[in-house]
């Protein structure tokens, strides 16, 4: 059996996206703005061709090899996002008490008013340089970086989880059910 000496993998840079690398920084500018990312505490090694970025190790074990694809997949979401950006959708579901969406801009938080008849409201805090828009039944978080849209759509759900009660039977919340 041959053991192979080094992991590597390629990302395609496409013409509109620019990409800076010192070190083991990342930075990755586009139509959408820019985007910086440390893989510093990665042992890898990060290198920018014309129109590729490789990211690889040499004589890598079980942990190393997973890297390079962890930092590959980094970077192919940071072109995505200065490219095309990122969306998610929040559906609000109530039985009898319909929840009410503030957003106060000032301090970057979502207030999420009359959840199941609670007289105080519950807060998210907008994480990032995210867009936040709400309908009657729907939220659209919206923005470039993938880690900053995905929190910000995880912490809106998890304030709306009803403790010590039967999840089955009580629904009331608000839902991720679509990622774009």
């Amino acid at each position: 059996m041959v053991m192979d000496s080094t992991a590597e993998r390629t990302v395609e840079i496409p013409p509109e996206v620019k990409v800076e690398i010192a070190g083991r920084t990342v930075k990755i500018t586009g139509p959408r703005g820019s985007l910086s990312e440390d893989l510093s505490h990665m042992p890898i090694n990060i290198a920018l061709q014309s129109n590729k970025v490789t990211v690889g190790v040499i004589w890598p074990r079980k942990k190393e090899y997973a890297m390079v694809g962890t930092a590959a997949a980094h970077i192919k979401n940071m072109i995505k996002g200065v490219t095309k950006g990122f969306k998610y959708k929040l559906k609000l579901v109530y039985a009898h008490f319909p929840i009410n969406i503030k957003i106060k801009e000032d301090k970057r938080v979502l207030l999420i008013e009359n959840f199941t008849g609670e007289k105080s409201p519950r807060t998210v805090k907008l994480i990032g340089n995210v867009s936040v828009k709400f309908s009657q039944e729907e939220i659209t978080v919206e923005g470039s970086d993938l880690k900053d849209v995905s929190q910000t759509a995880s912490n809106i759900e998890h304030a709306t989880k009803i403790k010590d009660k039967d999840q089955r039977v009580f629904l009331d919340g608000i839902y991720i059910f679509e990622k774009a």
